[in-house]
């Protein structure tokens, strides 16, 4: 009689290489081995060979960096996506996109199951496991990380005791996660939302220029598709701005945010591209989108990324959200000049052929074109409803 086989979400590291060993053990797998490339700049053809070692029956590396930035990546700056006003759903962006690969991996291996390495109170769980029931219910979802309860050291005492090489014995003091879009950091003395976060947390936007620039980032229907005039893929103009950009020291976001299990976490985030790209893309709609459609889009912004953190990306509501959003972008082609120097990155210029700003009814000077005499029927009416309710209400004559 064959095995059953699970599909696991790995890694590399120390809990999914004992994961591997732990499904076979203890839950009676064939475990196939599933890194997904997202742009974390990690050697995944090396965590394959571990994986293998760790006793994994097959092990796949998929290369989706541009599937990240194409698929994932452009819905959230079209959106302006940042939860909690602050987040540009770094991590929250990757999960649907392993869960489908992991979907379709159990598709091609046969598997009955799937599985992840999160713990039992985090974000990532639900993103997973949400995705994953809404591509295939029928799949069986593993969380071994959440269910066997180890401490560091007992995870490195089984994996000794089983035969996992694993490089570290001593426990970083940080959880980091990272892709193309930014570097997720959290743990050690960051726990304490008073403490500084400390200098050696930041990769992406350590400090190295000093000389003010300006880059042009040039968007077609609400996609960055040129810096400076020279057309490259969505991922190339990411990884670009994020060396460009990070090198002022723009793109660090320390916050209290809402988990979706119910607590507070104190999270530090870096994304040079992300924030400078929702920058430019939201200054650019400022003169492409109508006043009506532009509030409208403002507040629905805050729901998609609600939905995303969440783990929604799979789902009626977001769908829904999506079509609006690819709508509203039919117009919002053009340049935005950005401004960079040290810890700052700003906006200095906006245009767009079918922009919706008109010089002359905007101007004061002698081409002013706006009808004055108008406005005063106009305001009238508008307060119409304010006078009556200070008269008759408040007594007012």
């Amino acid at each position: 009689m064959s095995r059953r086989k699970v599909v696991l979400a790995y890694s590399g590291g120390l809990d999914t290489s004992v994961a591997v060993k732990w499904l076979t053990i203890e839950r009676g797998y064939d475990v196939v081995a599933l890194s997904v490339d997202v742009g974390q700049g990690e050697d995944l053809q090396a965590a394959r060979d571990r994986a293998l070692a760790s006793g994994a029956v097959a092990a796949e590396v998929v290369d989706a960096r541009e599937e990240f930035a194409n698929d994932f990546v452009v819905p959230a700056i079209k959106m302006n996506a940042l939860y909690e006003g602050k987040y540009p759903l770094v991590s929250a962006l990757s999960r649907p996109l392993i869960s489908k690969h992991l979907v379709e991996a159990a598709y091609r291996y046969k598997a009955d199951a799937v599985a992840h390495g999160c713990t039992g109170k985090g974000n990532d769980q639900v993103r997973f496991e949400v995705s994953i029931r809404a591509l295939n219910p029928s799949l069986e979802v593993e969380a071994p990380v959440r269910e066997w309860g180890f401490t560091r050291d007992d995870t490195i005492e089984y994996a000794n005791k089983h035969g996992v090489t694993v490089s570290a014995t001593k426990k970083s003091p940080y959880s980091i996660d990272q892709n193309v879009f930014g570097r997720a950091i959290e743990c050690g003395e960051m726990e304490d939302p008073w403490a500084s976060p400390p200098s050696d947390v930041y990769e992406m936007t350590a400090v190295s220029e000093m000389e003010p620039q300006e880059i042009v980032v040039s968007f077609d229907r609400g996609v960055p598709v040129r810096l400076d005039g020279i057309s490259m893929s969505v991922f190339e103009i990411v990884g670009r701005l994020n060396k460009v950009v990070g090198a002022y020291g723009f793109g660090r976001i320390d916050m209290v945010e809402n988990r979706r299990v119910g607590i507070k976490s104190r999270e530090v985030y870096e994304s040079p591209a992300g924030l400078a790209l929702i920058m430019a893309h939201s200054e650019l709609e400022d003169i492409t989108l109508e006043r009506e459609l532009a509030h409208e889009k403002a507040r629905l912004s805050s729901k998609w990324a609600e939905a995303v953190y969440d783990g929604l990306w799979y789902s009626p509501l977001k769908e829904a959200l999506d079509t609006f959003c690819e709508y509203s972008q039919r117009f919002v082609t053009g340049d935005v000049r950005l401004g960079l120097e040290p810890n700052r990155a700003y906006v200095l210029g906006r245009r767009a052929e079918r922009a919706l700003y008109d010089f002359e009814l905007a101007t004061y000077d002698s081409r002013d074109a706006f009808a004055h005499k108008d406005s005063e029927g106009f305001v009238r009416i508008f307060g119409l409803g304010i006078e009556t309710w200070a008269k008759r209400q408040l007594g007012r004559s």
